[in-house]
């Protein structure tokens, strides 16, 4: 290899590294982007009015942090109440399954027991997950200055993008060629559409799991209905299995009342997920944004893996964009006018 070609493997190596070593700046950065693009789209809707762009930020801000505060307002008292009782109960439903695994293998016969799963196994490495999930969501809330950090860098940028987005955008722009400007901008159209979709099939997805499921609980009569709904709610940010491992609370509190409850939990969750993922998501997408599955949830797995929670939650978002930019420039701007010679 040439001395050149060294160097420029040395500066891809390098730069790989320390993007890795600032993963977090980059990953706030583009949380800022992704709400950015949603709020611009708000401060259109208030230019259309013939408001001056600062006020119609102003007004964009005011509109959705009064909504989060009357949410919040309106769910945290209960919500803490109900999560510390929930956190009580873990442990004595994990009991009663012991106690119904036991009968319940003391009924078969001997010859069978050792081809069966050992379900006690299950239950105590249940028991040790749902420990370690609520050991690192008290270390979440304990670093709470972090957390207050973090928000605010991404509230600073957010607004520093509202304010003047073109002028970011054109700064993006100028990496490219001059030749290719014009079509990069196009791109980036298209790419800011896709993500307006994306984030309205996210909201929409919280707001039909969880309510869906608050009700669905609330009409087995299972305990804790509005954190299991908002714990379900929140899990819609993993796509195609956010919604089924949020059931595991719910059924095992199922399991304290009546057993053939769980079963019908089971069902709820199963039927929520795929209303969401067949019906609601396609429709706000308006099949624009077609994702496959398989490779969507392979590609999050390894997001989070990675990237930790960031990483699932911009995920989806990420994915957005690249295929976007990988069927423009990839597919139609290089495959597609490739002529045989």
């Amino acid at each position: 290899m040439t001395l050149g070609r060294w160097l420029g493997l040395f500066a891809i190596i390098a730069s790989a590294y320390i993007l890795w070593q600032i993963r977090i700046i980059v990953f706030l950065f583009l949380t800022a982007v992704v709400i950015a693009t949603a709020l611009n789209r708000l401060v259109r809707r208030f230019r259309q009015s013939n408001v001056k762009r600062g006020y119609a930020i102003l007004l964009s801000l005011i509109v959705i942090l009064s909504f989060l505060g009357v949410l919040t307002a309106l769910i945290t008292v209960r919500l803490v109440d109900q999560f510390n009782q929930l956190l009580s109960l873990i442990p004595i439903s994990l009991g009663q399954l012991q106690l119904w695994s036991n009968e319940l293998f003391s009924r078969i016969p001997a010859g069978m027991v050792t081809e069966l799963p050992n379900l006690t196994n299950f239950t105590q490495q249940l028991q040790a997950a749902i420990n370690w999930i609520v050991t690192n969501i008290y270390l979440l809330f304990s670093n709470s200055l972090l957390i207050i950090l973090n928000a605010l860098f991404v509230f600073v940028l957010t607004i520093m993008l509202v304010a003047n987005p073109q002028a970011y955008r054109q700064i993006l722009v100028r990496f490219f060629p001059a030749f290719y400007r014009q079509r990069a901008n196009e791109i980036l159209s298209k790419c800011e559409l896709k993500l307006i979709h994306c984030v309205a099939a996210i909201a929409l997805s919280i707001v039909f799991v969880g309510l869906t499921s608050m009700i669905g609980l609330l009409v087995l009569q299972i305990p804790f209905p509005v954190v299991n709904g908002i714990l379900a709610g929140l899990s819609a940010f993993i796509p195609y299995i956010g919604v089924l491992v949020s059931a595991i609370l719910p059924v095992l509190l199922a399991l304290l009342d009546e057993p053939w409850k769980a079963g019908a939990v089971l069902l709820l969750y199963f039927a929520i997920q795929q209303i969401e993922g067949n019906f609601v998501i396609p429709t706000v997408m308006k099949r624009r944004v077609d994702l496959l599955p398989a490779t969507t949830l392979a590609l999050l797995t390894v997001f989070g893996i990675f990237f930790g929670f960031l990483g699932l939650l911009l995920g989806l978002p990420i994915l957005v964009v690249a295929k976007t930019w990988l069927e423009e420039v990839v597919v139609h701007d290089i495959l597609d006018r490739w002529k045989n010679s």
